[in-house]
């Protein structure tokens, strides 16, 4: 007899790209379970990436984190990882991303508008991780990661 075969897990991951034609939901899925699995994120938490415009975003901003104008990316935690209890779900929290920022700031990072808003996202899940780049220790170690995680999505065929 063979034995019973278990379905792979998935991270559960939520794009909401409504209103945003230049925006591949499934790529940034694939991404976010990408970055969720590497980084051996428990399969019990959801995460949510949100497409919004700039003058969502700039609320967003402002109410939550009293800056003025557009940013690129919010990250909204919510569940800690070491808070996770097997088999209980929980929610890692939201990443809001703006298409329309990405887009506006990628030429000035040498990149494109998808590998732009591809940078932010893998950005907001580590900020929802509780990486930070306030120090330039910090930084270094964050932005290395994030090359590191976008690197191994590409060799997986997840180049835009």
């Amino acid at each position: 007899m063979l034995a019973a075969r278990h379905p792979r897990r998935e991270h559960a991951v939520h794009v909401d790209a409504d209103g945003h034609a230049a925006v591949d939901p499934v790529r940034l899925e694939r991404l976010a379970r990408h970055v969720l699995t590497e980084l051996a994120v428990p399969h019990e938490l959801e995460l949510s990436i949100i497409c919004v415009d700039p003058q969502r975003i700039v609320e967003l901003n402002e109410a939550h984190l009293g800056g003025s104008g557009p940013t690129d990316v919010l990250a909204f935690p919510i569940d800690a990882v070491g808070d996770v209890q097997a088999g209980v779900p929980g929610l890692l929290g939201d990443v809001v991303v703006c298409p329309a920022v990405a887009a506006d700031q990628a030429a000035d990072h040498e990149r494109t508008p998808p590998a732009e808003l591809d940078l932010l996202v893998v950005h907001g899940i580590l900020h929802l991780l509780g990486h930070d780049h306030a120090a330039d220790d910090e930084r270094a170690r964050m932005f290395g990661l994030t090359t590191t995680l976008l690197d191994g999505f590409a060799l997986q065929g997840g180049q835009p």
